[in-house]
């Protein structure tokens, strides 16, 4: 039987030993920083702490793996699930925009807890391999990404993050060309679930624990091929029961480049707004405008959004918004925080704040429209933009459109990104941990010889609680 073409593609990258960049592990690490930073921040919310720990209360799994703020000991896949939830529950994480978007990040809930786990089981990981793991699971999800959609036929794109993840596990665990070809078909043929819970009247929190899910099951996957578990390297291309002919028209999955280490490279981290990307220069540019507008809100009669095609695809949303899930994925609620509040954090998706009347007053006036420019710049792989530009008319004039093309977190706005995003680290180790450990954690992250040189076990545990 001949594997399908990208697994192979796959698999061979995977597995291959050609030296990444410099800015490649050093953007690495500031991933792996952020992301155990919103780890942190997600256990003040009970909401996702009641989803997070062993199955059966009590459990102890013997040289588990350690969960960043919590003292629960688990095996690798539980893990997996619980990290994973952490670090997307607040939409914080960083993320990646394409035909498919979603938030590579996602992988590193199952990664760190494998690799956490094999450090404890006598096997010597230090950062530096997760770090290479992380890098080889971004490009992996982002270069699919490019291409390749789930979500225009329903599915959730967190069918990537089993895949990357499941690749990068087989490779922490040492496996072999077929052992991974064996844990990527297996994610493949997971597929994925509907994307209902993200959208419209029916979005819900299952958003925020979904690549939990699915970069537990990348683990498992990658255990069981470990273990002999066989692959199906026709997974895609089989006729009629295959991937392409049963959901994708036929139409085969492509590669816009070979892989390599791009995605990691011009990931886009969220500094400042815990909110769905497409969204973040609106309410860049709604802060702007709050000092101008916070004592004439009644006096607005329009409010005009030129945007690009995918946020209003995902986030233009009228009528009520029922939970925090469902609210920051509203392109209109996130702008009306910012233009009256001057600034957004998780607490504004609160039901307390939404029953502020001035928000839906405020959603009301906003008229949202495609800007084609703004499209064809966030589609072009030279610039990635994610513009919008807001206008707010009075009823005796109109003050000048604020216009942002790049947010921050861009790699265009990287240096002017980079001392913000250990600012945000800071904030949100601080909610969990004392001053001191606070510095102690900022200061390996920010030597980056030290931090791959570290053990990995010695993170987790600086990491640890109770």
């Amino acid at each position: 039987m001949n594997t399908d073409p990208i697994l192979e593609q796959i698999a061979d990258y995977t597995l291959s030993s050609s030296s990444k960049s410099r800015a490649a592990y050093e953007t690495a690490a500031l991933c792996l920083a952020d992301s155990l930073g919103c780890a942190i921040l997600s256990l003040l919310y009970p909401q996702c702490t009641q989803l997070l720990g062993p199955v059966v209360p009590g459990t102890i799994v013997p040289n588990g793996c350690r969960i960043p703020g919590r003292s629960d000991i688990l095996d690798p896949v539980t893990g997996a699930f619980t990290l994973g939830t952490m670090i997307r529950w607040l939409d914080f994480n960083d993320t990646w925009l394409a035909a498919e978007w979603g938030h590579p990040s996602d992988n590193i809930g199952g990664l760190f807890s494998l690799a956490d786990f094999l450090s404890r089981q006598g096997k010597a990981v230090n950062i530096g391999d997760l770090l290479t793991a992380i890098i080889y699971a971004y490009e992996i999800q982002g270069g699919l990404a490019m291409q390749n959609s789930y979500n225009r036929i329903g599915l959730d794109h967190v069918a990537l993050v089993n895949i990357a993840t499941a690749a990068a596990s087989t490779k922490l665990l040492g496996g072999d060309k077929n052992q991974v070809i064996s844990a990527i078909s297996n994610a493949l043929i997971d597929t994925s679930s509907l994307r209902v819970y993200r959208h419209g009247s029916s979005t819900g929190s299952r958003k925020s624990w979904a690549a939990g899910d699915a970069t537990s099951r990348g683990v498992k996957h990658a255990l069981m091929a470990m273990q002999g578990e066989m692959g199906y390297p026709n997974c895609l291309t089989a006729p009629k029961w295959g991937l392409y002919d049963a959901l994708f028209d036929s139409k085969p999955f492509t590669l816009e480049m070979p892989l390599g280490s791009y995605v990691i490279e011009n990931i886009l981290f969220k500094i400042s707004y815990p909110a769905e990307f497409h969204a973040q220069t609106a309410i860049e540019a709604a802060i702007q405008l709050h000092p101008q507008v916070k004592n004439r809100l009644d006096s607005i009669i329009k409010i005009e959004i030129l945007t690009q095609e995918p946020a209003i695809r995902i986030i233009d949303k009228r009528g009520p918004l029922s939970n925090p899930a469902d609210r920051d994925h509203c392109l209109q609620y996130m702008v009306a925080i910012g233009l009256l509040f001057g600034e957004l954090n998780a607490d504004h998706y609160s039901d307390k704040v939404a029953r502020d009347s001035r928000i839906d007053t405020l959603r009301e006036k906003m008229h949202i429209t495609e800007n084609p420019a703004f499209t064809a710049d966030y589609y072009d792989p030279n610039k990635r933009s994610i513009a919008n530009c807001l206008t707010i008319h009075f009823e005796d004039a109109a003050l000048d459109p604020v216009e942002i093309h790049y947010p921050l977190g861009h790699k265009n706005r990287r240096d002017e990104s980079i001392p913000k995003l250990f600012d945000k680290l800071a904030n949100n180790l601080t909610t969990r941990f004392t001053q001191e450990k606070t510095k102690e954690i900022l200061a390996l992250f920010q030597n980056q010889d030290a931090l791959e040189s570290t053990p990995l076990w010695q993170l987790s545990d600086l990491f640890r609680q109770g």
